[in-house]
């Protein structure tokens, strides 16, 4: 039931908090390197006091992942500043070469105490495990979020001390392993209590998220995500940026009221919502006042007659019965521009034309070709 929940609980995370999480691994050195040290410092003594040429060998070894495992961090924060954006795909291959490392760390550490533990010298043996000890606790604080991985860790770090213990017959070995394994035991429900109070906070997160998102009249997404989704639609492809005002909207909302006016946005945002598919964005800049985004492109010129005819057509508020028109401005990238703001502008232009017109819809492309037409005739005059 727990394990079912862990990954529900972690595909319910949004994109932008896992991006988080896998940074927030990649945050530190200092686990690796405090851990490394400590063991190379411990793997010293205690070759240089039993002259074992094992626990020197997981020495090195100890050491020598430590270094790998700074070279994934140094080489994730590389890629983490370049300007192309990491996915969430490419994000689960860091995350796994990341829980790699700690599970290597771990089996060499777990390995390191039971070896000390069979050369029977006590310190030794005290200040190996303390390191496993030491190092299991900080996998309770940075892997709460990926239980499976925790888990993996504490078994690694615990097994090999335990086994080792239990094959000695003595009273003193036996109860050493039952602490080991009851230690393994409390993590792992630390380990538990801090997914579910974590799971719980990025819940609430994404539910704040959503609604910071959301125009709470009509339901769609406010301008605020404009600033956001449309620079990354724009990275993934050719898109179509549609900029409509409602034509005689002001007149009905002081004919009728504004709880009617309302109620009319609320139709015109439902019926632009249905005009689009799952990858376009809907988006209310304030008043009346809408964009829409649209993913296929080339369709941009019929989408904004369909947007014409359904804005165009009668509402029913009430019993009453209104009419309104629209004005739509079309800009397409990347002939229209490269850029969010280039977009937004040239819609804007094309725009205020249809409005000009009284209505309808007016190409970006159009204009830059009236524009055009009419520079070159200007020429022509000079010449003349």
């Amino acid at each position: 039931m727990f394990f079912n929940r862990m990954e529900s609980g972690r595909a319910s995370i949004s994109d932008a908090v896992y991006m988080e999480v896998i940074t927030g691994l990649h945050g530190t050195t200092m686990p690796t390197v405090l851990a490394a040290a400590c063991q190379a410092m411990v793997g010293a003594i205690t070759t240089y006091e039993t002259g074992d040429t094992v626990t020197a060998a997981l020495t090195v070894a100890g050491v020598v992942v430590a270094i790998v495992r700074l070279f994934e961090i140094f080489a994730f924060r590389r890629r983490l500043a370049r300007p192309q954006q990491l996915g969430r795909a490419e994000a689960v291959l860091w995350e796994r070469r990341y829980v790699a490392g700690t599970v290597v760390t771990a089996l060499v550490l777990g390995v390191f105490a039971a070896r000390s533990i069979v050369l029977g010298d006590a310190l030794c043996s005290v200040m190996a495990i303390g390191i496993g000890f030491g190092f299991g606790a900080g996998v309770v604080a940075r892997l709460a979020l990926r239980p499976v991985a925790a888990l993996l860790d504490l078994v690694a770090i615990a097994g090999p001390a335990a086994i080792v213990t239990f094959m000695q017959p003595d009273l003193r070995h036996v109860g050493l392993g039952l602490l080991i394994l009851m230690y393994v035991v409390a993590s792992f429900e630390m380990v538990r209590l801090s997914f579910n109070a974590s799971i719980n906070q990025i819940t609430l997160k994404r539910q704040f998220e959503q609604l910071s998102r959301i125009d709470p009249m009509t339901g769609v997404s406010n301008r605020s995500v404009l600033t956001t989704d449309l620079p990354a639609m724009l990275a993934a492809g050719m898109v179509a940026v549609h900029t409509l005002d409602l034509d005689r909207f002001k007149e009905a909302n002081d004919r009728f009221g504004h709880p009617v006016g309302d109620a009319l946005l609320k139709q015109v945002a439902g019926r632009i919502k249905a005009l689009t598919t799952a990858d376009d964005l809907v988006v209310r800049m304030g008043g009346d006042e809408f964009v829409l985004v649209q993913r296929a492109a080339r369709d941009a010129e019929p989408m904004a007659q369909r947007i014409v005819q359904s804005i165009s057509a009668a509402y029913d508020v009430d019993g009453q019965i209104i009419e309104l028109g629209v004005s739509v401005g079309v800009a397409v990238a990347p002939d229209d521009g490269r850029t969010a703001e280039a977009l937004l502008s040239r819609s804007d232009r094309a725009l205020y034309r249809a409005k000009e017109n009284r209505g309808g819809y007016v190409l970006a492309r159009d204009l830059r070709t009236a524009e055009r037409t009419a520079s070159g005739k200007a020429a022509e005059g000079l010449a003349a």
